[in-house]
């Protein structure tokens, strides 16, 4: 049997055929055009399952179900998009329209962070672990949360915010309204953000070159490169980053104690150059570390774009 994994982002929506391994068979994508009416989304959505599984040379019959990794708030039991903002749907019944423009019958929904942190789990870096977190270090900051094998996400749906618990009382503004989230400091964009402020206030740094003084070429890059280079304002914005990063993971670890917790994302790319001084710093702040024998792996997600695809088609299994 083979299951279809749908991965509806805000650029583009993404689609593969998975089979019972958990490997991508076959895959495609169209761009999203998140500003159009839900219908036309819907339609494309729809026109690119069939298309995937005709070019894999399956038949439906061999597809067990879908599942569809959407952004905002889901209920996955009504298989409902309660809110999504990028998209502007409030309570979109996504899992029965796509029914209705497929021949599939089976039809599962999950927020796309969730999902990633369930193919993770299942087919990733956490693969084999029954507790398993998973950060995804992006503009923003996704969490995914699976206990005893199965994805938690609260009560009402909205579970699993980890990037707005507040590493910092009365700081940097976040885009959900409060002061200090962790997300305001450990996404790409708060990268980003330190990397502006240390070059604006240190004319010297070899940074300004790195951009050709211009602010806005300013990436996730621009003090890991320097910092290699021993630039120091470089290294000071690298050092504070992964200390700002490190207090929120050792926040999870001590909430949740994870046989596994990774992290995603494009900062991830600097390897060892931020996982050893990110793990040295993690283990000062987590509970009890002097006295523990079972320690939480920290490691880099495995799965990378295909997260979404993976996690969604999971549902199903």
């Amino acid at each position: 049997m083979y299951y279809l994994g749908i991965d509806l982002g805000g650029t583009n929506i993404a689609v593969g055929l998975v089979d019972e391994n958990l490997k991508i068979v076959f895959k495609d994508s169209v761009p999203t055009g998140a500003s159009r009416p839900i219908d036309a989304i819907m339609d494309d959505m729809a026109a690119l399952c069939i298309s995937v599984v005709e070019r894999a040379g399956v038949s439906f019959s061999e597809v067990k179900s879908a599942g569809i990794a959407a952004p905002g708030s889901i209920d996955p039991a009504k298989g409902y998009v309660c809110y999504a903002n990028n998209i502007n749907l409030t309570n979109y019944p996504m899992a029965n329209e796509l029914i209705k423009r497929t021949p599939l019958t089976k039809v599962f929904l999950e927020n796309d962070a969730n999902a990633a942190a369930l193919a993770e789990a299942r087919a990733g870096a956490g693969k084999g672990a029954k507790d398993v977190i998973m950060i995804t270090l992006g503009t923003g900051v996704g969490g995914g949360i699976v206990i005893d094998g199965k994805l938690y996400s609260g009560f009402s749906y909205c579970g699993a915010e980890l990037g707005h618990t507040v590493i910092e009382m009365g700081g940097r503004a976040c885009s959900c309204g409060r002061k200090g989230c962790f997300e305001a400091y450990s996404s790409a964009t708060g990268l980003i953000n330190m990397t502006k402020d240390e070059m604006q206030a240190n004319k010297e740094t070899s940074m300004w070159k790195m951009v050709d003084g211009d602010l806005s070429k300013v990436s996730g890059r621009t003090a890991f490169n320097a910092a290699k280079e021993g630039d120091k304002a470089g290294q000071k914005v690298v050092d504070e980053y992964i200390k700002y990063l490190a207090c929120g993971l050792a926040n999870m670890i001590n909430i949740f104690d994870p046989e596994v917790l990774c992290i995603g994302g494009g900062v991830c790319n600097e390897g060892d150059n931020l996982l050893i001084p990110l793990k040295k710093e993690i283990w000062k702040e987590v509970y009890g570390a002097d006295t523990k024998t079972k320690f939480t792996e920290i490691k880099i997600a495995e799965l990378g774009n295909d997260a979404g695809i993976i996690g969604a088609a999971v549902l199903g299994i």
